[in-house]
């Protein structure tokens, strides 16, 4: 299979849309021209095992992390999306970017300042590392601190859930502005097949998922899959071991699960472009790395998680879940802090950081009646994180040819602390008001604990600790305003409040000098209403989702520099509004089109910043880096045997790379195209992706001040798997 991205146009300071509606003749005339293209030229996409002839979906599924009930996304009043295994597996996705290349409103940009395996999630106009929480199986994955992007593998996928906007009933204060929940197959499933990739930037792997005998009941799969992926600078990669084993055993009333998952990942860092004035700057080649020779950001996890479903008090389901996560990372890199060929123009660090993660959550579910559905509980997530660093000058040339050769410090003499708890009771309910009529609400109590220590480590300096004690909650309804076999128009609307103590990111400019005069960020907290209409026709073949939202944020951590070195920073209130819309049809002979649109408006209320000495009022501007228009249209086909093929397209519209809105990126288009064959137990397929080659700026570095991550480079890669 062919995958390819092909740039279909580039206007300067121009969206998609238009923030007037200017540009919006011409723009439908490109969107109708991009839809008929794929139907034109809709070649193929592999899986790793074969799906049926049904036609691949977007299908209802289950979803659990909005309610922690298994519910149809089209019966909750929330934006919520399921992506099917299948159709991730039809899209040729490996990375998370390239999953959710069709889902609504959420953008992944690929590459972050967690090196070449990580990226950065988009919600609601948002950009930010950690203001979403990601979930594993059930378990939040890293949300004590930042999400573990670089660790999240897509193999054996079942589903994943996306949910746009916070959970403050289910996960309270670790999930703010949307939730991807990412679900395995279950252990008992019994299938086993094996995939081997090779491609472009001396790119290949391999993996293995094998159901294994069942044992005392107890039903297991194993994964094992190795990789090595390579970039356009040929001192870039990531190297990555992974296994993972899920066991689960189910009687009639009960069910008992567990999984064991290793990673063990070693990169070698891109640096990000620096940008000058309005532009980045001609200075630095493309792919120029500033990195001392050697550089690495290598991360050993280890996760281990146990929970049950069981009878319980008063006819009951108790649920009950426990999990233990250990992160070991070490990095030494750099990045420029001057941009001219000066001596001592580039900042390094080397850091080692130890991170543990315990979590547990219990529950109980009661249906009161076959109206009303109830749940209450707590949950408990705590995290120690300890990092001990030093920093470094050096010089380097703007072309980062050669390498500098920088040695290592010997003494990590600067010191990073924090412990968290977070605690949280909770009660949702479900209730059927009328056969039409769904209302569904809860509320939470929050109590979260964090203290650190800063300085140097012989000093030891412990804050006193900070605890917040506070409420969140949702409520919404669903209107089923018509309704005729598996067609319907539903309409719904809710509200949520949550909060989230800021992020600690261990940057070594904390270490030095803390961010706010008492040393501690401020919590965020975000209020926000959102609605719309979920609609199915012909059939079930036709589904329409439309939702409009705005919320109020304050408190926003973002990133800033103390002694010249990366921190962080409050700032102000924000507010986030916008419409997103999403269409999916299955038409005969197993195909599926999907387009979607969101227009996302994020701007400043209240806040202002120093810049060069002088002070400037940022309200009204755009946040950074956040497109006010973005569109995605594709095709599949996929059947279980024969040609099977996908076509994609993404649009990023104009979008400012700074908070005084000066220097303003052009908008870009991007097509993937893939093509292959299908046996009956053996695959073959081709991807290749961003195959014009498009460089734009999609991601902001928190360690290079005005830095920009880039796009990556145009990719191609051949895949072979069989069934068994």
């Amino acid at each position: 299979m062919i995958h390819a991205r092909i740039c279909l146009c580039r206007r300067s300071g121009a969206s998609m849309f238009g923030t007037a509606g200017t540009c919006l003749s011409r723009t439908l005339v490109g969107i109708c021209g991009g839809l008929s293209l794929t139907l034109l030229l809709a070649p193929a996409a592999v899986a790793q095992s074969p799906p049926g002839d049904q036609p691949p979906t977007f299908r209802d599924q289950v979803e659990v992390v909005a309610t922690r009930l298994p519910d149809a996304p089209h019966d909750v009043p929330a934006p919520i999306e399921v992506i099917d295994g299948d159709t991730i597996r039809n899209l040729g996705a490996r990375t998370l970017n390239e999953a959710l290349a069709l889902a609504a409103g959420v953008v992944i940009a690929p590459g972050s300042d967690q090196g070449p395996a990580g990226s950065v999630p988009e919600f609601w106009g948002l950009r930010e590392f950690d203001a979403f929480l990601l979930v594993v199986d059930d378990i939040p994955w890293g949300a004590a601190f930042n999400p573990a992007l670089t660790t999240l593998n897509l193999y054996d996928v079942e589903r994943i859930e996306i949910l746009r906007g916070p959970a403050p009933v289910t996960y309270g204060a670790t999930s703010f502005v949307g939730v991807i929940h990412v679900v395995h197959r279950s252990g008992a499933v019994k299938q086993t097949y094996a995939t081997a990739q090779v491609g472009n930037f001396g790119t290949g792997g391999g993996a293995v998922d094998v159901a294994l005998p069942d044992i005392g009941g107890w039903g297991s799969r194993l994964t094992v899959d190795a990789e090595r992926r390579g970039f356009s600078d040929d001192r870039t990669s990531f190297s990555r071991a992974h296994a993972l084993w899920r066991g689960a055993r189910t009687a009639s009333d009960r069910r008992m699960w567990a999984f064991l998952d290793f990673n063990w990942l070693d990169q070698q860092p891109a640096s990000p472009h620096p940008r000058i004035g309005t532009t980045l700057t001609p200075l630095v080649p493309l792919d120029a790395n500033h990195n001392p020779s050697g550089a690495f950001l290598d991360d050993t996890r280890i996760s281990a998680a146990f929970g049950f479903e069981r009878p319980g008090w008063r006819g009951a389901k108790w649920s009950a879940t426990g999990s233990f996560s250990h992160s070991g990372q070490d990095m030494f890199r750099g990045f420029l802090s001057t941009v001219a060929p000066t001596a001592d123009n580039a900042t390094g660090l080397r850091e080692q950081i130890d991170l543990l993660d315990l979590y547990a959550d219990t529950h109980l579910t009661w249906s009161l009646s076959p109206r009303v559905r109830l749940v209450a509980g707590g949950d408990f997530l705590h995290g120690l994180g300890d990092g001990n660093g030093a920093t470094f000058t050096y010089s380097v040339p703007l072309s980062g040819t050669p390498a500098p050769a920088v040695g290592e410090a010997s003494t990590l003499g600067l010191h990073v602390e924090d412990r968290r708890e977070f605690v949280g009771g909770y009660t949702l309910m479900e209730w059927d008001a009328t056969p039409r009529v769904r209302i569904s609400g809860g509320v939470r109590l929050n109590v979260t604990f964090e203290e650190g220590g800063e300085g140097v480590e012989t000093a030891n300096e412990q804050d006193k600790g900070v605890t917040n004690v506070r409420p969140g909650g949702s409520v919404g309804a669903i209107v089923s305003a018509w309704q005729r076999g598996a067609d319907h128009v539903k309409l719904y609307v809710n509200y949520r409040d949550t909060f989230k103590p800021a992020a600690v990111d261990f940057g070594l400019g904390e270490a030095e000098g803390g961010t706010e005069e008492a040393g501690r960020l401020k919590p965020e907290t975000a209020h926000s209403v959102d609605g719309g209409l979920k609609m199915r026709a012909l059939q079930g073949r036709f589904d329409v989702e439309a939702d409009a939202f705005l919320m109020d944020f304050a408190n926003l951590v973002t990133a800033t520099t103390i002694n010249g070195l990366p921190a962080l920073m409050n700032t102000g209130t924000q507010r986030f509004q916008g419409v997103e819309l999403a269409a999916d049809v299955r038409l005969p002979a197993a195909f599926l089109g999907r387009t979607t649109y969101s227009f996302h408006d994020a701007h400043f209320t209240d806040f202002g910043q120093t810049f060069d000495g002088v002070p400037t009022v940022l309200n009204g501007n755009r946040l950074e880096l956040s497109a006010r228009n973005l569109w995605s249209g594709g095709l599949i086909y996929a059947r279980s045997a024969g040609p099977i093929a996908s076509f994609v397209v993404n649009y990023t519209g104009s979008r400012y790379l700074d908070r005084r809105n000066t220097a303003l990126a052009d908008a870009f288009t991007t097509i993937d195209v893939g093509g292959g064959y299908r046996l009956a137990r053996w695959e073959l397929r081709v991807d290749g992706r961003n195959l014009s080659d498009r460089r734009d700026p999609v991601s902001e570095s928190e360690l290079g001040d005005a830095q920009y991550y880039r796009f990556p480079a145009r990719r191609v890669i051949a895949t072979i798997g069989a069934h068994f």
